[in-house]
C-alpha cells in the first residue's frame, strides 16, 4: 500500500515542501531514498523501538521509503514522525489513509516522546502559503509556529497525541495566541542604561546619531575608557522593533533553534562574537549553511571588541554583507540569502601598549601604532560612519553622585528622527533609515548649500577621502539635521560629521 504524507525541509530562512512516499510490498527490507543524510539514515531504529514502545510494530516487508524531491538534500531528525506515521497507515495499523490537511514534523525518542525541531516558524509560514490547514510540531515548537495566523497548530507530546490530533477525537486542541498582544507582551526594557554612564558626553552624542540613522561606529581608546560600557547600552536607545522585524529576526533564529519559550523575539538582538571566532561562525555557511552572528544580530546590534585582533580574512568577508546587508552563501546545487541588517558598533585601543601617543612620541612608536592600525582595512573602515575617539573619564566624573542622561530620554530623541526617515522613505522599499540610503538617493535627500559644499571639498582635499567616505559623511549630516529635526542639511551639521571622520585624518597618528 502507498501512503504520502507531508512534510517539509528549511533552506536559508524559508522552507519546501517534502514529500515522504512509502510503499510496503511483499518481501524483506528497509529502503530510505531521496538524498538523506546520516541523521534519517539512522531514524529506522528511533522508529522501530517508539513504535514497539507504543503497543505498534515495524512491519516485517519491503518498505521502501522516498523523500520528493528526491534531488534535493535533506538533513535532521524532524523526519521521524512523518516517516513512523506513514508506515503505520501503509501497514493499516491505523485507519487514516488520507494526510493532506496536515504538515507533520517531529523526532522521536525511543519510547515515543516527539522532541523539538529546528525552523519552526519558517515552515508555519510556508505550511500556510502551500494551503496545509493543520500543522502537527512538537510541544516545545507550538508558541513558535502558532504565530503565524490562518493554520491550526497542534503541539503535540508523544505518539499517542499525535495520533489523537489525527483521529480528531478533540482531546487535543490547536494553540491559539494572539500574536500582537504576544509581541507587547514579550516586550522588555534593556537591562542597561546611558544613565549609568558618568561623562563621556561628546561619545554619548556620537551614538546617539548613529542610532538615529542607523549608522556603523568604532570606538577608539585606551583599556578603561568605557568603550565596552558603552556599547552595551546602545540597543537601550534604539526604537523598539516592528512586529514584522520581530517576525523577521525570529525567522533567523528559528533556523537554529534558539528561539526563547515565548515564541517570539521581541527585543532587538546583541551579538558579540570573541574575536577568535572563525568567517564562517561570523558570516554564516558551512557544508550545510546557517546563519552566522551577522545574521543573528539582523535588526540589532553587532559588537566586534577588540576590532584589529580579528582574523583579518574574516573581517574582510563583512565588507560586501555591510553593504548590501545581506549575506549570500552559494553552493554547487542551491545558493541561500541570509538577512543581515545590523548595526555595526566595534572597538579597539588605539596602540598596541592600548594607550594613545603623545606629541613626543618617537617615530618607531608611531610606526608601530600605524601597523596596528593597518590590520583594519581601508575598505572595512570606510563602511564604518562614525570613528570615535573614547578618552579616559576624569576623577572628578567618575566620583560625582550626579547620573546621566537616561536612555529612555535618548531613545524619544532617536525614535523622532527615526519618524522623519520613516516618512521620507515610504515610497521606497527597503529603505527605512539613513544608513540604508543608495548612491541615487543622495542626491535627492542631501542636498548641499554652496557654503556646506565647499567646506566638504576642503575636508575631501585635506583628507584625502574615498568616495564610499564622501557618502558617509553625507548619511551623517542627514542624521544630524534630523535630531534637530531641519528639513535641509546646514554647514554645522556638515562640519559636525566630518570630525567623525577622526581615522581619515592623517594627523591622528602623529
Amino acid at each position: 500500500m502507498l501512503i504520502k504524507v507531508y512534510s517539509s525541509a528549511v533552506f536559508g530562512i524559508d522552507a519546501q515542501l517534502i514529500i515522504i512516499e512509502v510503499f510496503i510490498d511483499k518481501g524483506i527490507g528497509y529502503h530510505l531514498v531521496g538524498l538523506p543524510d546520516n541523521a534519517i539514515k539512522e531514524s529506522s531504529y528511533r522508529i522501530a523501538a517508539a513504535l514497539a514502545n507504543n503497543g505498534f510494530k515495524l512491519p516485517g516487508k519491503k518498505i521502501t521509503i522516498n523523500l520528493a524531491p528526491a534531488d534535493l538534500r535533506k538533513e535532521g531528525s524532524a523526519y521521524d514522525l512523518p516517516i513512523s506515521l506513514a508506515i503505520l497507515a501503509a501497514s493499516q495499523q491505523i485507519t487514516i489513509s488520507d494526510f493532506k490537511e496536515y504538515l507533520i514534523l517531529g523526532e522521536l525518542s525511543l519510547d515515543g516522546s516527539v522532541l523539538p525541531i529546528k525552523g519552526a516558524l519558517p515552515i508555519a509560514i510556508q505550511a500556510k502559503k502551500d494551503g496545509f490547514t493543520k500543522l502537527i510540531i512538537p510541544h516545545a515548537n507550538a508558541n513558535e509556529a502558532a504565530i503565524v495566523d490562518g493554520i491550526a497548530v497542534y503541539g503535540v507530546k508523544n505518539l499517542n497525541e499525535v495520533l489523537e490530533v489525527i483521529s480528531d477525537s478533540g482531546k487535543i486542541l490547536p494553540v491559539q495566541l494572539n500574536t500582537r498582544q504576544l509581541f507587547f507582551d514579550a516586550y522588555h526594557q534593556s537591562e542597561f542604561d546611558f544613565a549609568d554612564v558618568k561623562g563621556q558626553e561628546s561619545v554619548k552624542r556620537a551614538i546617539e546619531i548613529a542610532a538615529a540613522g542607523g549608522h556603523n561606529i568604532i570606538l577608539v581608546g585606551p583599556p578603561g575608557s568605557g568603550k565596552t560600557m558603552l556599547a552595551k547600552r546602545i540597543a537601550s536607545i534604539l526604537p523598539p522593533m516592528s512586529l514584522h522585524e520581530a517576525l523577521e529576526t525570529t525567522k533567523i533564529h528559528s533556523v537554529i533553534g534558539k528561539v526563547n519559550a515565548v515564541g517570539l523575539i521581541s527585543q532587538r538582538p546583541f551579538r558579540s562574537p570573541h574575536h577568535t571566532c572563525s568567517s564562517v561562525a561570523l558570516v554564516g555557511g558551512g557544508g550545510y549553511p546557517q546563519p552566522g552572528e551577522l545574521s543573528l544580530a539582523h535588526n540589532g546590534v553587532l559588537f566586534l571588541d577588540e576590532l584589529p585582533e580579528f582574523k583579518r580574512e574574516v573581517l574582510e568577508v563583512m565588507r560586501q554583507p555591510l553593504e548590501d546587508r545581506e549575506v549570500t552563501i552559494a553552493r554547487a546545487k542551491y545558493t541561500v540569502t541570509y538577512p543581515s541588517s545590523v548595526m555595526l558598533i566595534a572597538s579597539m585601543n588605539p596602540s598596541p601598549s592600548g594607550f594613545f601617543l603623545d606629541e613626543n612620541a618617537p617615530l618607531q612608536a608611531v610606526n608601530e601604532m600605524r601597523k596596528y592600525l593597518a590590520k583594519i582595512s581601508g575598505p572595512l573602515l570606510d563602511r564604518i560612519d562614525l570613528h570615535i575617539e573614547v578618552n579616559p573619564v576624569q576623577f572628578e566624573q567618575l566620583s560625582s553622585a550626579e547620573k546621566g542622561e537616561c536612555s529612555e530620554s535618548i531613545r524619544k530623541r532617536v525614535i523622532a528622527a527615526r519618524n522623519i526617515q520613516l516618512e521620507r522613505y515610504k515610497a521606497h522599499e527597503q529603505i527605512f533609515y539613513n544608513a540604508q540610503m543608495q548612491t541615487n538617493l543622495l542626491e535627492q535627500y542631501c542636498k548641499l548649500d554652496a557654503k556646506s559644499l565647499t567646506l566638504l571639498k576642503k575636508a575631501m582635499d585635506r583628507l584625502n577621502l574615498s568616495a564610499r567616505a564622501y557618502d558617509r559623511i553625507l548619511k551623517v549630516a542627514r542624521t544630524i539635521a534630523d535630531l534637530e529635526a531641519e528639513a535641509c542639511i546646514l554647514p554645522q551639521h556638515i562640519a559636525e560629521a566630518i570630525q567623525y571622520r577622526s581615522l581619515d585624518r592623517e594627523g591622528w597618528l602623529a
